[in-house]
């Protein structure tokens, strides 16, 4: 097994994305801005729905962990990705994806099923509503991920929407016992404010005794830590946790460290569709980090990656487009020094 520095786990989900309006949310009971588990029939009746009264605009590879992990690999970083995806089509476009940004998947990520599948609904403000049909990366556990990489990787990265899951929180178990035995830092996503609602056990088996970086944005801190002031949430927060990121959108991130925080402001862009944009700033968050760069830099990196993942519809930016937007960064660095 190859040599990997971000080793992640996470759900294998074709995004099948539409626009659509605030009536069609209500009319479906879909709750805004978060993510509702489905059955495959009910999700394939939503499907027709949509096709017949909705803007369709287009298929592409998803799930949270995979799109941090392609942000990652494509700025320059070695990654392996744990997941589970069916001996079908949707799987191997899947996963040719992956491995098209050189991404290591074991064989072992395909089984007998069907791919799972979300449909990502943009509304009129730009929010994206998730209805999600999880296929056979419902049944992901740890006799389905290869950890032969992971004693020797930088980071484990792990999704919050792993914690709905009995089998997936068992293999996340293992695999922060693994990395907490070779000395690899542990990162974790909250990933989603319906996650902290209705899966809060299932995301403190995950945290367990805390991780050395934290992501989540600012509605699922305040959640999380039962307050309405942030300044109070992170408190709450850096009780078990190392490093915490807190997103907030286009006022950028606060980035906070065991004695001090800091804040990085966003940067002004036009919204068409926010799915995936945390999951990429993670993914740009976390190459930094690995690089050797400063937090404040590392910040920099992920806001104005994210905010490009917003102004375009689809979780992930062509692989090219990540590197040079780095390059960008580090030329106006140079022109400021």
């Amino acid at each position: 097994m190859a040599t990997v520095d971000l080793f992640a786990i996470g759900n294998a989900l074709i995004d099948q994305e539409f626009k659509v309006s605030n009536a069609f949310l209500t009319q479906h009971a879909l709750q805004k801005g978060t993510m509702q588990l489905t059955d495959g029939d009910t999700q394939a009746a939503l499907y027709q729905q949509l096709q017949a009264t909705q803007s369709y605009k287009g298929q592409a590879s998803g799930g949270s962990a995979a799109n941090t992990t392609v942000a990652f690999s494509a700025l320059g970083g070695s990654a392996f990705y744990g997941c589970r995806v069916g001996n079908d089509e949707l799987g191997a476009i899947y996963l040719n994806g992956l491995n098209d940004t050189g991404i290591h998947t074991p064989p072992k990520s395909i089984r007998e099923g069907v791919t799972g599948t979300w449909m990502v609904l943009i509304s009129p403000d730009s929010e994206r509503t998730m209805h999600t049909y999880l296929g056979i990366t419902a049944e992901l556990s740890d006799a389905h991920i290869d950890f032969d990489s992971l004693s020797s990787a930088k980071w484990l990265y792990i999704e919050g929407y792993l914690s709905t899951r009995d089998t997936a929180r068992i293999a996340v178990k293992q695999a922060r016992a693994i990395a907490k035995a070779h000395g690899v830092k542990i990162a974790l996503s909250l990933s989603d404010p319906a996650m902290v609602k209705y899966a809060r056990q299932g995301l403190e088996e995950l945290l367990d005794d805390g991780v050395d970086l934290l992501f989540c944005n600012e509605q699922e801190a305040l959640m999380f830590t039962h307050t309405d002031n942030l300044n109070t949430a992170i408190e709450v927060l850096k009780e078990k946790n190392q490093h915490i990121v807190i997103t907030k959108g286009a006022q950028g991130a606060v980035i906070v460290e065991p004695t001090q925080q800091l804040h990085v402001a966003g940067r002004a862009v036009e919204a068409v569709d926010t799915n995936g944009a945390g999951d990429a700033f993670a993914g740009a968050f976390l190459y930094a980090l690995n690089a050797g760069l400063s937090l404040e830099t590392a910040a920099q990196l992920a806001i104005l990656i994210s905010s490009e993942v917003v102004a375009q519809f689809g979780p992930r930016l062509a692989v090219e487009h990540y590197a040079q937007l780095f390059e960008q960064l580090k030329n106006a660095e140079q022109e400021c020094a």
